[in-house]
């Protein structure tokens, strides 16, 4: 088992890296918006950024349902 505070360490990274993503997530709705010529770039950050989004949420919940067992 991983140790708790191993788990809200690496929980706060992910949280700092999918904040970076919503910025970047931002500036490719921005591009898209401006209707760039090739889009696809955008298009594939924006993918990248829901899933990073979607695993810090998940380790998110897992983190919390562990630390209520441990209340």
């Amino acid at each position: 088992m991983v140790p708790m505070k191993r788990l809200i360490q690496f929980t706060m990274a992910l949280g700092i890296i999918a904040l970076l993503a919503g910025i970047l997530g931002h500036l490719a709705l921005t591009d898209i918006y401006h209707a760039e010529t090739d889009l696809s770039l955008e298009w594939n950050v924006l993918r990248a950024c829901a899933v990073i989004i979607l695993v810090f949420i998940g380790f998110s919940l897992f983190t919390l349902k562990r630390a209520l067992k441990t209340l």
